[in-house]
């Protein structure tokens, strides 16, 4: 066998080299996958801000974040001490934060903000060096309910970006069939395409939905080279101010996104490289996670975490070369520094993201079934898993929000519309209190 496809073959394990001009197409398709909804959570908490940020300040916050983007990923993928997971992990800006730090900042203003990400991001990164002493209580079955909601929860996502996002036109015709032409692409190239490049068909999905979405008139190409060519990340937009109900807040969102960040490792190791999760990288995972969102803060950014859509990826390509996806996160620093650069990602519109991400996701709530599997059908890991994911998902369900009306306003912002928090907390109870032996014993 000649080094070529020898080299080629590293694309499907953790370590080793990828020629550079076969590892971009791949780390440029995990950037494509997430670079929308790394932007929009900064867009959403900056409407919610009182007084409100202007459009040039929005601007420099989503530049930051794609600089902070691709630094995290490095991170995770090539560990500073023991920071980092060594696992292709990609980050970028959290959703999970959304609904607590909108609060935060229209109650306290922008600068709040900042303050209890910093000291938040302190907390989970320290918890996460801290993991040896605490794992033990995610067992195995609790790890994967957590996938499993996961997954579920990003059901909506998935069709929400195939419907055109939070744009006006959500549900048009123009999005609908945008995102069916997307969909139809990566089927297609997936069914026909050969050898390594079938695991492209992402990529290729959304380059031709995006041409797509030219002709329709759904992309602004003069927006791509307006402004600075390139455009330095703005340290300290923001001076932080520190709130103790704002910290306390920030820092129960971060529990649950420690949660949602052991849920995605432990897919991506299972799915991916076909093993259980190690403990040192849950730890590496964790302090990442939040170390780099205190980075974060540093430029005015809410907190980053390991992303869904990327974990969803990797199951579907079993790509899982880190050198591969170092390229992505540079073409993430790229963004961050080069305004056109950062313009055209930005300009993907959300149909063709939700074209390819609605299949992806659905590979998330796939690998959390098949932990639930390997993790045993005892009566024990039934009664955790049927019950955690019926009150997670029932219970968050948007037709029911009235269900947590008789709890405090800061209960409801962490568990009415999260499901993955909820699963979280009841599948650990449930683990903590429910007899080791509870099959039904055979009479002798």
């Amino acid at each position: 066998m000649n080094n070529s496809n020898c080299s080629i073959k590293n694309i499907y394990k953790l370590d080793g080299r990828v020629p550079i001009g076969k590892a971009i197409p791949f780390g440029l398709q995990h950037i494509l996958a997430m670079f929308v909804s790394n932007l929009t959570p900064i867009t959403l908490i900056a409407g919610a801000a009182q007084p409100a940020l202007s459009q040039a300040e929005v601007a420099i916050l989503l530049q930051n974040a794609m600089f902070v983007a691709g630094i995290a990923t490095l991170i995770q993928l090539y560990p500073i001490w023991r920071i980092g997971s060594k696992l292709p992990v990609v980050m970028g800006v959290s959703f999970t934060f959304v609904t607590v730090l909108s609060m935060i900042a229209a109650n306290y203003g922008y600068p709040a903000v900042v303050g209890a990400v910093m000291v938040g991001g302190l907390f989970e990164g320290t918890l996460g060096l801290l993991a040896k002493y605490w794992r033990k209580i995610i067992t195995p079955i609790v790890a994967a309910s957590v996938v499993t909601a996961i997954g579920l929860s990003l059901f909506t996502v998935g069709a929400r970006s195939f419907g055109g996002g939070y744009a006006d036109d959500f549900g048009s015709a123009q999005n609908l069939l945008l995102g069916l032409i997307t969909l139809v692409t990566c089927l297609l190239w997936n069914i026909f395409a050969k050898g390594y490049i079938k695991q492209l068909s992402v990529l290729v999905g959304l380059m031709v939905g995006y041409v797509v979405a030219i002709v329709m008139g759904k992309v602004d190409l003069t927006a791509i080279i307006s402004g600075d060519i390139v455009a330095l990340p703005h340290l300290m937009p923001y001076m932080p101010e520190f709130h103790p109900s704002a910290i306390l807040s920030a820092c129960i969102i971060f529990l649950v996104s420690a949660a949602e960040t052991i849920g995605d490792t432990s897919a991506l190791v299972s799915g991916g490289l076909n093993r259980t999760i190690t403990g040192k990288e849950i730890s590496g995972s964790l302090a990442c996670d939040g170390y780099s969102s205190t980075f974060s803060s540093l430029f005015g950014c809410p907190p980053v975490t390991s992303f869904s859509q990327n974990v969803g990826l990797i199951n579907m390509t079993k790509v899982v070369n880190r050198f591969t996806i170092m390229t992505g996160a540079i073409c993430m620093l790229l963004a961050g520094l080069l305004t056109p650069v950062g313009n055209f990602f930005a300009s993907l519109p959300e149909a063709v993201l939700g074209g390819c991400t609605i299949m992806m996701f659905g590979s998330i709530a796939l690998s959390g079934i098949q932990m639930i599997s390997e993790c045993g059908f005892t009566q024990r890991n039934i009664t955790i898993a049927s019950l955690s994911l019926a009150i997670g998902v029932g219970f968050t369900a948007s037709t029911e929000s009235g269900i947590w009306r008789i709890f405090p306003q800061l209960f409801q912002s962490v568990f009415a519309e999260n499901v993955v928090a909820v699963v979280f907390v009841v599948s650990i109870v449930l683990s903590l209190v429910l007899p080791q032996d509870m099959d039904i014993k055979k009479p002798q």
